[in-house]
């Protein structure tokens, strides 16, 4: 098992765009982003509520 190489992400390319379409693409591409910045929204404001738990703590 090797790493992953130029033919390998030209093939996932090849597949995704059979797959969606060229004109869907960006769509996606658009709705990922979305996502990932809210989970480090979420994962962000869970550990600034962990810090804050553990400032009350040691009051």
């Amino acid at each position: 098992m090797g790493a992953i190489g130029i033919r390998e992400i030209l093939f996932v390319l090849v597949v995704v765009v059979l797959i969606f379409g060229a004109k869907r693409i960006p769509q996606i591409a658009s709705g990922l982003g979305s996502g990932i910045r809210n989970f480090k929204g979420s994962l962000r404001a869970g550990s600034q509520a962990d810090s804050e738990d553990v400032d009350d703590r040691e009051r």
